[in-house]
This record gives C-alpha cells, structure tokens and sequence, in this order.
C-alpha cells in the first residue's frame, strides 16, 4: 500500500478542508492523518512519518551513541570488578585486558547478531517491549536476591 505524496498547489483563497480533500485521492484520504495549516489558511496534507521514511542516522552518531550508552553502563558493574581483580592478582594487566576485550567484544557480537536477526522477524515496538519486560524481570531477580 503506498501514500500518494503529490500536492496540488491551490491558491489560499476560498479553499476550504473540505476542497482540499477533493484533490486528493478516495484511496488515499484515510491515509492521511492530519492538516497542517499555514499563515495562508491553506491544508496541508501531512503523512505520518514511518520507520521506513526516517532518514537514517550517520554511522558516527550510532557509533557514538553505541559507545557512550555502553561505555557508562559498564563502568562499576561486576565485569569491570572481576576485571580488576583478576589483573591484580595474576600480575599480568595486559593479558587480563586482552583477555576481557576478546569476551566483551564476543558477547557484544552475539548480542548484535541477535539484534539484527529479531529486526528482520519483529517490529521495533515489539522489540522494544520484550527489552522492557526483560529489563524488569532482572530488577525483579536483584530485588529478591537482595531482600530475600
């Protein structure tokens, strides 16, 4: 189903809604989600924006929203702890650094296969949903481990 994008250019005098929505099309019309009306009193049909017509964002901003969000997530958690202690007591920090880059960036690589996999088969609500019921299912988990 595709939305017929054309735009009849009308003059502002005397048209009204009503005359605007005579030049569109009747297989269109309910497609059409709202008018935007100008200083001219001119509507407008306005399409609803999709995931399909959003301009797609630069790789440097994915990149840099992907690592700042990481990046902070990581800092303090359990992983960098065990980290620290591991370099600490075998004396060698680089092979310990080596050694949990390559785990971080396999489990970083499982997680975008993934990823990639369930946007082909899932809408992104749908996505976003089982992250959020997932998300509470592990606060839900640390509340019990820790009051209980």
């Amino acid at each position: 189903m595709s939305v017929n994008t054309e735009v009849t250019t009308l003059k502002p005098e005397g048209n009204s809604l009503t005359e605007v929505q005579e030049h569109i099309s009747s297989e269109n019309i309910n497609q059409v989600k709202a008018y935007e009306s100008t200083n001219d009193e001119v509507a407008v049909p306005v399409t609803p924006q999709t995931d399909s017509t959003r301009k797609p964002q630069s790789i440097w901003m994915v990149f840099a929203s992907t690592f700042i969000t990481i990046f902070l997530a990581e800092i303090g958690d359990k992983t960098q702890l065990s980290t620290l202690m591991m370099s600490a007591e075998s004396h060698s920090p680089w092979v310990v650094f080596f050694g949990s880059a390559a785990a971080l960036i396999s489990t970083s690589l499982i997680g975008v296969l993934l990823g990639s996999q369930m946007a082909k088969r899932l809408s992104p609500r749908t996505v976003e949903k089982a992250a959020g019921l997932m998300m509470l299912f592990v606060s839900a988990m640390l509340f019990w481990d820790v009051f209980h």
